[in-house]
């Protein structure tokens, strides 16, 4: 389809005065990128509201990964809020395209990330909105190829059948792969089927069309993180996004080996860039965008081996166009005092810790490998350096969690607090602005949690009214809670088999959509699907897997092996401290990598 085919600009107009916030859909940002002539177009959709997936990193680098790519057009389409998605059934207008307005279903590749189980539903509205079928099967040969990445994919198994392919692991390389096998295709007019079965040789791309008993797919890496392309100019969007900031990624992976955490398995093994290559990005992308902040991105950013050269040198710099500086997951034990001071030169802002858990015991139980004494010192060190808003992070339904955990964190605020009110009244400022977030567990796969169950509704509801309780009298103190309903289905399609897809199917023809979006989550109508479908979410979310039990995601493999997980289960169930991976190599690789997990041969398929 040429370009004046595309949406034209009078019915754009007519669309747009009847949304809510016409700025989500009108592109043409600055930064933004149009390509007239293209040998394969490429859709980037986030299947949330522009202002959240304008703020995912990943995405930004696709992009320009994409973008840079010879041959290759990349947009961006997010899903449309609800008064859109009504105004383009009643106008009988597809889905289109920020950048030059055209159709999604005239595309060659629909290409979602998928950060969240909860989006789930919006992926079928995209498709549905774009005239292109739902299920794969049902696709004609002449639709785009639709696939997804991110994390969520480590169990593609309930959204597999909408999926022509889904890609798993680090997307800068594999994206690539992908679209010079569609390249290939086109110029030599091969069917949707030789495309798959194309795709389905290159590593880290699952076809679920394919898929046998002996299927397995490995997890795609990027093995020098320094010399990878990063997000180029960034796009500098017309309305406030979430994360509105200059984003620099220091670092990729993490050593720490918390147990409930997903990310920090997914992505080992650890990768830096050099400080120097940070302050080199971060003079580009302030000079291109304007923004008056950067933000140093990892999954624990203080434990970035350069971290305590490169933030002094770059709020120094910085400071001079009053650009300040956010690190926005800080370990509580990371040596950071001399840089908190640092930065309190350029503008005061908030901090984060997440310590977690309450108790001692409880952290042991999840390798948190942090102390209460740590976690006073790195809060006394923040009120010393004249900061006074604090935001902690805990989680509540965690295995082997007691009633005493649970009060653990109302003591350790009551801590906190003494600390800051101890400090002379010129150097503490106005008061103490304690936010206490606190999310429901849900066990994930490729976890060392991944076989247990998730505490049921009633029973978290009770934990949050017990620490509600507990903090009332603990001045400044506010209690944040993640809402339980929705973590219930989180771990139910997190954890879930291939049944969950005609759930999700059921859902989103009931009207689901936008489920992590409070005033659009109807769990009446959730409650119907998994009835109608003979299932409970309840049962999926409290399932609890036997160490020996075949699991739904068993054929993908994302490196950190089945065995070494389970190892961190039973040692959790005891309490004890696997120490972090820097100190000495806990060999979660296994025998098909040398012991330091240095980039060598896999001899289950290829290179990592």
């Amino acid at each position: 389809m040429g370009l004046d085919n595309n949406l034209n600009q009078t019915v754009l107009n007519r669309l747009l005065t009847r949304v809510e916030k016409p700025a989500r859909y009108i592109g043409g940002e600055y930064n933004s990128i149009v390509k007239e002539h293209a040998d394969v177009r490429f859709a980037l959709l986030f299947p949330d509201v522009y202002e959240i997936g304008m703020s995912h990193l990943g995405s930004r680098i696709l992009y320009h990964v994409l973008n840079e790519a010879e041959g290759v057009a990349c947009e961006r389409a997010f899903a449309p809020w609800p008064d859109l998605e009504q105004v383009l059934r009643e106008e009988h207008e597809p889905l289109f395209s920020l950048e030059t307005k055209r159709p999604l279903g005239e595309f060659d590749v629909l290409g979602f990330s998928l950060l969240y189980e909860m989006c789930y539903t919006n992926i079928l509205q995209m498709l549905d909105l774009s005239g292109v079928a739902l299920l794969a099967k049902d696709r004609r040969e002449s639709d785009p190829l639709v696939i997804c990445g991110g994390p969520c994919v480590c169990n593609p198994t309930p959204i597999a059948p909408f999926m022509d392919a889904v890609l798993i692991g680090d997307g800068e390389e594999i994206v690539l792969d992908l679209v010079n096998a569609v390249r290939c295709a086109k110029a030599e007019g091969k069917n949707k089927a030789e495309l798959l079965q194309e795709l389905s040789q290159i590593r880290g791309i699952y076809i679920p069309s394919l898929k046998t008993e002996q299927t397995t797919v490995v997890r795609r890496i990027v093995r020098d993180l320094d010399a990878t392309p990063f997000t180029g100019k960034p796009i500098v969007p017309y309305l406030n996004i979430v994360h509105d900031r200059v984003a620099l990624e220091v670092m990729r992976g993490c050593t720490r080996g918390c147990r409930f955490c997903q990310a920090g398995y997914i992505y080992r093994p650890i990768r830096e860039r050099k400080s120097d290559t940070v302050m080199e990005l971060a003079r580009q992308q302030i000079g291109c965008t304007g923004y008056d902040e950067v933000s140093l991105l990892s999954l624990s950013t203080g434990d970035y081996s350069e971290v305590h050269k490169l933030v002094p040198q770059i709020i120094h710099e910085m400071e001079a166009g009053k650009v300040s500086v956010s690190l926005p997951s800080l370990r509580v034990d990371s040596e950071l005092a001399n840089d908190l001071s640092v930065m309190q030169t350029v503008r005061k802002a908030g901090l984060t810790f997440a310590p977690e858990a309450g108790t001692q015991r409880l952290r042991d139980v999840i390798n948190k490998n942090v102390t209460e004494e740590d976690i006073l010192r790195a809060t006394q060190d923040a009120f010393s350096a004249g900061w006074s808003s604090v935001k902690l992070y805990f989680m509540i339904g965690l295995p082997t969690e007691t009633d005493e955990d649970i009060l653990g964190i109302a003591e350790l605020a009551r801590k906190i607090n003494w600390q800051f009110y101890q400090l002379p009244k010129e150097q503490r400022g106005k008061g103490l602005r304690l936010n206490v977030s606190v999310s429901t567990f849900v066990p994930k796969p490729f976890t060392a949690f991944q076989w247990c169950g998730q505490v049921a509704p009633d029973e978290i509801r009770r934990k949050q009214d017990l620490l509600g309780t507990a903090l009332k009298g603990v001045r400044g103190a506010e209690l944040n809670c993640h809402y339980s309903l929705l973590s219930v289905l989180e771990a139910a399609f997190s954890r879930g088999d291939e049944r969950l897809s005609g759930v999700l199917l059921r859902a989103y023809e009931l009207g689901c959509r936008f489920d992590a979006w409070t005033e659009q989550f109807q769990p009446k109508a959730w409650a119907q699907a998994f009835a109608d479908c003979g299932l409970s979410e309840q049962e999926y979310a409290q399932r609890e897997y036997a160490l020996s039990e075949p699991l739904p995601w068993d054929f993908v493999d994302m490196l950190v092996t089945k065995n070494y997980l389970k190892r961190e289960y039973e040692r959790a169930l005891v309490g004890d401290i696997t120490p972090d991976c820097r100190e000495r190599c806990n060999g979660c690789f296994g025998a098909r990598y040398d012991t330091d997990c240095r980039m060598q041969e896999n001899t289950a398929g290829g290179n990592v």
